[in-house]
């Protein structure tokens, strides 16, 4: 497990990036069991169909690019495609939409995903402080966390009882306990998310930043939908 994450780490410093795509990202996450979205990245239409076939409608799609980095931004995201010829619309209309507003632009291919059902979005981060070392935090997800700033903390590695009551800790756990006729979230998918993210930070210490959101999480299980990984400055 640690071997495997040795190499995604080492190809971003190859390429000089202080960063990994998305796709590199959730295969680290998947590699140390977090529930990240099925996904394969495309290099053509015909490869984008495959796969979507492989995953099952419906599906995103997303720029996979080393200069972009805020992929919706620049029009390089599309959600909720249902067909075939949506597919292959959606795979030439990103193309024509990131070469339009990022020039020079390298697009490595197009990352075919699994569009997870909408439910209670949370997120977890970490960011590695250089006086006290790597700190998770949970909190709500998606909008809410730039608008509420509900969220808790910890310095890793954490243990079961610390992830419990992060999550307790939140302003707004009564969402996650079903208030409002919500569905009532999966607290120990949560905690396992937490757990295992604790683990992957003590592993790498070249992450620098990390960002898991959203994290789509129901009655029975969560998705990690997106995943953004900054490492420590890259060696060039």
């Amino acid at each position: 497990m640690k071997g495997e994450a040795e190499k995604i780490i080492s190809k971003a410093r190859k390429e000089d990036r202080d960063f990994l795509l998305e796709p590199e990202a959730k295969r680290l996450c998947a590699l140390y069991g977090l529930p990240v979205t099925r996904f394969e990245v495309a290099k053509s239409e015909d490869e984008a169909v495959e796969a979507a076939r492989r995953i099952g409608f419906p599906i995103v799609l997303k720029v996979v690019s080393p200069q972009v980095l805020h992929k919706s931004d620049v029009g390089g995201v599309i959600l909720n495609l249902r067909d075939e010829e949506g597919i292959r619309k959606a795979y030439r209309r990103i193309h024509e939409n990131v070469k339009a507003k990022v020039p020079g632009v390298v697009i490595e291919g197009i990352l075919v995903q699994e569009m997870a059902p909408s439910s209670t979005e949370v997120i977890v981060g970490a960011i590695k402080d250089p006086t006290f070392g790597p700190t998770i935090m949970f909190g709500l997800g998606g909008i809410f966390v730039e608008i509420l700033r509900d969220v808790s903390f910890r310095l890793v590695p954490i243990e079961r009882v610390d992830a419990e009551e992060m999550i307790g800790e939140i302003k707004a756990y009564k969402i996650l306990e079903g208030a409002r006729g919500m569905p009532k979230a999966d607290k120990e998918a949560l905690i396992e998310i937490l757990l295992k993210t604790s683990d992957m930070l003590m592993d790498i210490p070249e992450i620098k930043e990390l960002d898991l959101n959203p994290i789509m999480v129901y009655e029975k299980g969560a998705k990690i939908v997106d995943a953004r990984v900054i490492l420590e400055g890259a060696k060039g």
